[in-house]
């Protein structure tokens, strides 16, 4: 047996669907904010910036090591030189005094010879604090810029947020004035078409956008008001009204 409802409970649909397009189109709206799609690239840009981060952050402390252990070795020349030539003077052995002559010979050219690494050595720890430097500053740019987005982000959200609610509060209070067995079948051919209930406007199904045919047509004005007819296009129910151009 067909079912049948009054063409103003019938109409009633078209409400409950424009509810529900909107609570769909919110859903959509949320899952694709604008700000998303950068956070994303944003992240994965982090995630590099990081790694670069802790690589110079690496080659910074090799490079200070490696100035310290040059800086001791100076010292510890330093101190060989101080000794020899202190002790020079009371020498009184010529070969000992040759032999710590030419100690200290050795140790100034050792001397400056670790001077030259350790400005070397100096030049590259500035040019690693620099590169360590830039590379955080890239970072907290791009950290920054991530966070402001998803604050925007997650002010959009809640809008989004409140207007679903709202949205669905609306639904809940008009499927409550639709009978339960029209409303079931807009559930059902709703969940499995996408759309519950369209209008028939100038012989066309608005759901489809498809003009329907002169046979279609006569079955549709055959039918009683209260009957209630599905669009042979979107499957959707067909909801008459003075548009409809019957």
């Amino acid at each position: 047996m067909a079912l049948k409802a009054s063409n103003q409970d019938q109409r009633r649909l078209l409400t409950l669907q424009d509810v529900d397009t909107r609570i769909v189109r919110l859903q959509a709206k949320a899952k694709a904010l604008p700000q998303s799609k950068r956070i994303a690239e944003l992240d994965a840009e982090l995630s590099r910036l990081d790694h670069e981060v802790l690589e110079r952050l690496g080659a910074h402390d090799d490079v200070a090591a490696e100035v310290a252990r040059i800086e001791s070795d100076v010292q510890t020349v330093e101190a060989r030189l101080t000794r020899n030539r202190g002790r020079l003077p009371t020498i009184t052995d010529a070969k000992v005094a040759t032999a710590t002559e030419h100690e200290i010979a050795t140790l100034e050219r050792r001397r400056d010879d670790l001077e030259d690494l350790e400005l070397e050595a100096m030049q590259r720890q500035e040019d690693a604090e620099a590169a360590l430097a830039a590379a955080r500053q890239a970072a907290e740019a791009a950290r920054a810029e991530r966070d402001r987005l998803a604050a925007e982000r997650e002010v959009d959200a809640a809008a989004i947020a409140r207007e679903l609610e709202e949205a669905r509060v609306e639904r809940a209070e008009r499927a409550a004035a639709v009978p339960a067995d029209l409303l079931a079948l807009y559930e059902r051919q709703r969940e499995r078409y996408g759309i519950g209930a369209t209008l028939l406007q100038r012989r066309t199904s608005i759901a489809s956008g498809v003009e329907l045919t002169a046979s279609e047509l006569y079955e549709i004005q055959r039918a009683d008001e209260d009957d209630v007819l599905l669009d042979p296009n979107s499957s959707a129910i067909l909801v008459r009204t003075e548009e409809s151009g019957l």
